[in-house]
């Protein structure tokens, strides 16, 4: 991930000034980096070139990684070419499968094709290749279960990081564990434990805020929680998912950014103050029209508070 510049920080110094003269910025949130956000595309090509140029056309700056196989030497080599080209850095690779799958044949399988993935997050340059810790849930990959805020699930998803890292040995990248409400890590202070548990340099730690809205406590406080959360694992943050959360009825449910109740504000401030750029990246959305309404309000918000696009 790359540092800020000299030529960044002045600009970027300038940018601050004359927002916290506006009453925009407040000194302890000065944006320090660019907002690389980024997001599914839906342009039907297997040109890495084309794939680059929409993201920026877009006015995306982060990608998911495209498709593209392990043992494919060549196509992971001009994406990567395309995407530096474009200036586009591959935010994510996802290995979304259950790793404490209960069937022992099912698991192995599961834990190959996360190490698969890591390796491939390795060679193309990924920021992180992130997944969930699991569930013991028998029916649901990621269901509630009540064993999956337990010292059990702790110790065996710590074991399961662990065998993931060193059997990669990644120098690029980093393999994290996304946020979730109803297994651990759910928040800050857990995913401290993971941090230190693991004990590995190339584990990262994922964001994703509303995954963690899952109580009316946290809902109505989030800025209080986005500003604790970054306040404690800043310095472990890989990337960073932009959703958001509504109440209804007697749930909390998620919805795209802008139509719920998380302080964006905070949360935008919060990504650009970091010492390094990290991407911010939409996920869940249907169609073209949502990610573009998706998008367009992030944007809006972010040039509000004066803060570069990268």
């Amino acid at each position: 991930m790359e540092l800020i510049s000299r030529r960044h920080f002045l600009q970027s110094s300038g940018v601050v000034s004359a927002g916290c003269a506006a009453g925009f910025i407040s000194p302890v949130f000065a944006a320090r980096t660019a907002l690389r956000l980024g997001g599914p595309i839906f342009l039907k090509s297997d040109d890495p070139l084309e794939v680059a140029k929409e993201h920026r056309r877009l006015g995306y700056s982060a990608a998911y990684v495209p498709p593209v196989e392990l043992k494919d030497a060549d196509k992971i080599n001009a994406i990567g070419k395309a995407f530096a080209k474009e200036n586009v850095i591959i935010a994510e690779v996802g290995a979304w499968v259950n790793m404490l799958e209960s069937d022992a044949e099912k698991r192995k399988k599961n834990m190959d094709y996360v190490t698969e993935r890591l390796a491939l997050a390795e060679e193309i340059g990924a920021i992180n290749c992130v997944n969930i810790g699991g569930s013991y849930n028998t029916k649901q990959w990621d269901g509630p279960d009540a064993r999956n805020m337990t010292a059990e699930y702790f110790d065996a998803t710590v074991e399961n990081c662990r065998k993931l890292i060193d059997a990669v040995k990644p120098k690029r990248t980093k393999f994290s564990l996304e946020m979730m409400g109803w297994s651990l890590p759910d928040g800050p202070d857990s995913y401290l434990k993971f941090i230190k548990a693991i004990d590995r340099q190339e584990f990262g730690a994922h964001i994703d805020i509303a995954n963690i809205l899952n109580s009316p406590g946290r809902f109505f406080n989030n800025k209080a929680l986005i500003d604790d959360t970054f306040k404690k694992l800043g310095r472990w943050i890989t990337s960073c998912h932009a959703k958001d959360v509504v109440g209804k009825d007697v749930h909390l449910a998620e919805t795209m950014p802008g139509k719920g109740g998380m302080d964006y504000t905070a949360y935008l401030r919060n990504v650009t103050s970091l010492s390094r750029e990290i991407p911010l990246m939409l996920e869940h959305l249907k169609t073209a029209g949502e990610y573009d309404e998706a998008r367009e309000f992030v944007i809006s918000k972010a040039t509000q508070l004066e803060i570069k696009m990268a």
